[in-house]
């Protein structure tokens, strides 16, 4: 490629940016334009798999236009739009307008929220009420509505839960001090309700007019739930430093958003909504995925007393997994020889800004990739394992979300998502519990709640006509005569191809995995289909009722493993708008939506895997969580005649210079032996 021309994959550059708000400016010159999206608008695959084709051949080809998706207010609230512009010509190329929709929200939206809802007298008012401590400050946390069918959703509702600081250092710990009010305020920023909190099992919501509101139970406050090292007086001092050394460097290669390692190849890119995403994957000069990303994660509460039911966070459709990532930090969120990729977004008014360091690339050691040590001889070949990690974190609230894609030498690849953070609470009377949230301090409640999370995984296994086989380990019949198994300890695979869309479920018992396969290309030696297989977290699927809101709106959380025939506009396995949706826009509407039955064998496909954890809070939680991890696996099978990792260097101690602790005249230097 030129270097005056971006890659199609590459999301957009400032100067494209400033170039497709000025085209929309000019478009509307007497109208008052608010941007919330100027992102790329990825080429059709039609269009991109011949340009592929050449690029890996070494052909020099047109590529497909340049393209940029815009969403804007214009004017008003509720005058909502989105609009491809062609950035070749200028033109706006097709525009929509969306009625009844609602654009995310981010850290300014609010602020502005926190600060309109704290000057607001009604509000002083009910802060007054309860009787907080002359030293106390009041916090706001602003979350996006989640629909519980008791308002219009037409109209763009933020809730506003309260909490206490009880110390002027800014990052004390609020949420050990939920407050007993909540606020519903409208688009606009003006308060439509106050409502007050149930405190225990048996109470109900109100209006706070209505119901009134008990005085901050000072019987509450305790000096157990900091978590910042300011506020903190214990810390252990046993931790010595860990360096990473890599003296001739690292092993991989970037060239603008082209990434090379090892045998793998592969185009990062990045976006508002989706973070970190993964284009054109390789290994060793063949295709594997067409695309990688993390499609949506929804976050569904189980307080069942209302107006708790509201907190159901889809945390990229509502938020932002881009907008909210964090600018990594060199030797604390990525050690050794790091390369940053940074990401674009804009103000309202369109100005281009920078996201520095939102995702970092660097390799560590993962132990053993295989060993053997002939026990005649005493020899024994031992090669470590070296991995790829390409690693983004977003923070969207209380949480902390780590999202990291790990390539390894033996042709896998791996997703792992660790939630860490701090648990969203609520208020609770002193000597109450409650079925469905843990105690963590004094009034402080921390409920149950489940994080699920849709790996989108677009493959090319070979090409891009690919099929999904089931595959379970079952055993044998012991008194079939017709099945030779004396010793009833035979066992076997059942598989089975998928035929058309649909979603399907793991079963633990029976080893269940799902295999990706090129039907076109054989494996000379086993005879059967190149292929890989989906590993996948076992994970509860949403625990919420089919009738509720949360079931409607997540669709995705039904089942552990969906099956579609590709479409470009089909990313996001909620729906493209999720805020304050009403369901019946995901991925299980999709396939009902169709006129027949469509099949997904041997077609171009995208496999859909849910997983996540049902987050049963522990104390060892509180105040900050330990990461809990999750990790999903793509490992070829069948797809090479061998161990693809056999060509990996051995591990020396020349090579390594590892260092004894404590002399021993009796430890050999030498890995080859016992």
């Amino acid at each position: 490629m030129s270097a005056l021309r971006p890659h199609p994959f590459d999301p957009l550059s400032p100067q494209e940016i400033s170039k497709t708000v000025r085209v929309l400016k000019d478009a509307y010159p007497n109208h008052k334009l608010v941007f919330r999206v100027v992102t790329l608008a990825e080429p059709p695959k039609a269009l991109m798999i011949p340009f592929l084709e050449a690029e890996h051949a070494g052909r020099t080809v047109k590529p497909p236009a340049r393209t940029a998706r815009v969403q804007f207010y214009r004017d008003t609230a509720t005058d909502f739009r989105e609009a491809l512009v062609e950035l070749d010509t200028g033109k706006i190329v097709d525009e929509q307008t969306l009625p009844g929709r609602h654009s995310y929200v981010d850290s300014t939206d609010m602020q502005a929220a926190e600060k309109a809802c704290l000057a607001a007298p009604e509000v002083k008012e009910a802060i007054r009420m309860l009787k907080l401590p002359d030293n106390a400050t009041v916090c706001i946390e602003p979350w996006t509505y989640g629909t519980d069918g008791m308002n219009d959703m037409t109209e763009r509702i933020i809730m506003c839960y309260f909490y206490m600081r009880l110390s002027d250092h800014g990052d004390s710990n609020h949420y050990a001090y939920p407050l007993d009010v909540c606020v519903e305020m409208s688009g606009d920023l003006t308060v439509k309700r106050i409502l007050s909190l149930p405190s225990g099992e048996n109470d109900r919501c109100g209006l706070l007019n209505e119901v009134g509101v008990k005085p901050f139970d000072r019987n509450k406050i305790h000096a157990t739930s900091e978590y910042h090292p300011d506020l903190v007086n214990e810390r252990r001092t046993t931790t010595k430093p860990y360096h990473v050394v890599q003296p001739q460097g690292p092993s991989f290669r970037t060239q603008g958003n082209l990434l090379a390692w090892e045998k793998w190849r592969m185009r990062v890119g990045f976006n508002y909504r989706e973070g970190l995403t993964l284009h054109d994957i390789t290994y060793d000069g063949r295709s594997v995925f067409y695309r990688l990303s993390l499609s949506e994660m929804f976050v569904p509460y189980g307080d069942s007393r209302a107006p708790y039911p509201r907190k159901g966070a889809f945390d990229l459709g509502n938020n932002g997994a881009g907008i909210n990532a964090n600018n990594l930090k060199l030797g604390c969120d990525c050690l050794g020889h790091v390369k940053y990729f940074d990401g674009y977004h804009h103000t309202t008014a369109g100005d281009p800004i920078k996201l520095p360091n939102v995702i970092c690339c660097h390799e560590i050691d993962d132990g053993i990739l295989w060993k053997h040590t002939n026990y005649r001889t005493g020899n024994a070949v031992v090669t470590r394992s070296r991995v790829l990690v390409l690693q983004t974190i977003i923070t969207v609230g209380n949480y902390e979300y780590i999202f990291a894609f790990q390539f390894t030498q033996d042709a896998s690849i791996n997703y792992e998502v660790r939630a860490t953070g701090i648990m969203s609470t609520a208020p609770i009377n002193l000597g109450d519990s409650v079925p469905y949230g843990t105690l963590v301090g004094p009034g402080v409640m921390a409920p149950y709640h489940q994080h699920l999370f849709s790996l989108r995984i677009d493959p090319a296994i070979d090409g891009f006509r690919n099929s999904l086989v089931v595959e379970e380990s079952h055993p044998m019949p012991i008194d079939d005569p017709n099945v030779h198994n004396p010793f009833g300890v035979g066992y076997t695979i059942v598989s089975r191809f998928v035929e058309n869309e649909t979603g399907l479920d793991t079963d633990v018992s029976k080893g269940c995995v799902f295999k990706i396969v090129n039907e076109n290309v054989k494996n000379p030696i086993t005879g059967g289909p190149v292929g890989y297989k989906l590993v996948p977290h076992y994970s509860q699927m949403v625990l919420a009722h089919p009738s509720s809101y949360h079931f409607k709106r997540s669709e995705f959380g039904e089942h552990a493993v969906w099956v579609t025939r590709y479409h470009d506009d089909e990313l996001y396995s909620s729906g493209k708008h999720t805020m304050q949706s009403l369901g019946g826009e995901g991925i299980a509407s999709w396939i009902r939506s169709r006129p027949a039955p469509v099949s997904v064998r041997n077609e171009d496909i995208v496999i859909w895997h849910t997983f996540g954890t049902t987050h049963n809070p522990r104390i060892e939680d509180w105040p900050v969580m330990p990461v809990e991890k999750m990790l999903v696996s793509l490992k070829p099978v069948n797809f090479f005649t061998k161990n693809p990792a056999i060509d990996v260097p051995i591990s020396t101690q020349e090579e390594n210079k590892s260092v004894l602790v404590e002399a021993d005249r009796g430890v050999t230097t030498s890995c080859a032996r016992l």
